[in-house]
């Protein structure tokens, strides 16, 4: 099946993604601090540049989208059926990427919670996690279920 954009449309469409302060991210930002917590955002000096750094808990939040992260079992999570090779090796590299700051980030002591967009959706659900974690209801949690 051939993409349904020209190679020019398709280029602009992608350049239009941003890397940072995405809708799922201000809505958590939102939450934390609705909740009173105070955090900064996307530190250079961490691996991985997690999106949300609570450096008093020691703890980092990451905000995956469900596409880019290879969220598994997640109907945004499919893979496109054209150039495939492509699309494979960008998505399960960033996998590799992302399970390699993971551990980088809890050798140095961080705990680390990863928010997926899809389940963002649910305010009641986000905050019930970012409640258990930085509380330290759960010490090291690694995916929002």
């Amino acid at each position: 099946m051939s993409d349904v954009f020209s190679k020019e449309k398709r280029s602009w469409i992608m350049s239009r993604i941003s890397r940072g302060n995405t809708k799922p991210e201000i809505v958590v930002r939102k939450l934390l601090h609705g909740m009173g917590y105070r955090f900064r955002l996307h530190v250079k000096n961490l691996p991985g540049k997690p999106d949300i750094v609570l450096p008093r808990f020691k703890k980092v939040i990451f905000v995956h989208g469900c596409f880019w992260h290879g969220h598994e079992g997640c109907k945004r999570s499919r893979r496109p059926t054209t150039n495939v090779e492509f699309w494979r090796e960008k998505i399960d590299g960033n996998i590799r990427r992302d399970a390699m700051k993971i551990s980088q980030l809890q050798e140095l002591g961080w705990n680390v919670l990863i928010l997926w967009a899809c389940d963002i959706n649910d305010p009641v659900k986000t905050g019930y996690l970012l409640h258990n974690f930085l509380e330290g209801t759960e010490r090291e949690t690694t995916e929002g279920e």
